[in-house]
């Protein structure tokens, strides 16, 4: 069983508007939570193909700075900067689509890290656009605490697409509106319209408002 509450308040989430690589205005969305492993070993979990497909998808490419990587069934890109175990720096389905890992030592041997997912504002819309990427995010950093814990489950996408998992989606989408409304980078319209489509896709077989 999940702590869908407990594994909800882990993660810190932020919408903002920053620049792009490109010197556009883009929407920024950025997860933070800590693992109770050692940045050595996260990195490798995150990277090493024979531990990503455990609790995320099958990874393959030329996994190296400049190289290209693909996730089964997810997206592709290319790796912009690789210094483990502390960056990643990656495209993610597209040119304009700037994911940033970074990785920092924490109390004890604990972990630190952070999730930075940039898109020009022409794609986003707005910071309702976190609606759309952040309960993915959300649940690729749940599979990695639960596989870092032990619970090793045999297929992963299966697991993703559960009742238990879809309802912390659901709780994950209502966390992303509040922070979009938060950063005052959304109207409210703008704010309710994604996150019925959130829902929608990412909980559809749940229902109701998120858990008091």
């Amino acid at each position: 069983m999940i702590d869908i509450v407990h594994q909800i308040d882990a993660i810190h989430r932020d919408v903002a508007r920053r620049p792009t690589a490109a010197g556009g205005q883009g929407i920024s969305v950025l997860l933070r939570r800590t693992y109770d492993s050692t940045p050595a070993d996260v990195w490798e979990a995150i990277t090493d193909p024979e531990r990503v497909k455990r609790w995320f998808a099958q990874l393959s490419g030329d996994l190296r700075e400049g190289g290209k990587f693909q996730l089964k069934g997810n997206a592709g890109g290319d790796i912009l900067r690789c210094d483990p175990p502390r960056l990643l720096k990656l495209t993610w389905g597209g040119e304009t689509s700037v994911v940033e890992v970074r990785l920092a030592a924490g109390e004890g041997d604990t972990t630190n890290l952070e999730v930075e997912h940039n898109v020009p504002i022409e794609l986003a819309g707005s910071g309702a656009g976190s609606l759309f990427v952040g309960p993915g995010w959300d649940g690729g950093l749940l599979g990695l605490d639960q596989y870092l814990r032990g619970h090793v489950v045999e297929d992963p996408a299966a697991a993703a697409n559960s009742r238990e998992v879809q309802e912390f989606s659901r709780q994950s989408a209502h966390a992303w509106a509040a922070a979009a409304a938060a950063s005052g980078t959304a109207t409210a319209d703008e704010i309710a319209g994604l996150l019925q489509a959130s829902l929608a896709h990412y909980a559809p077989d749940v229902q109701g408002p998120p858990a008091s």
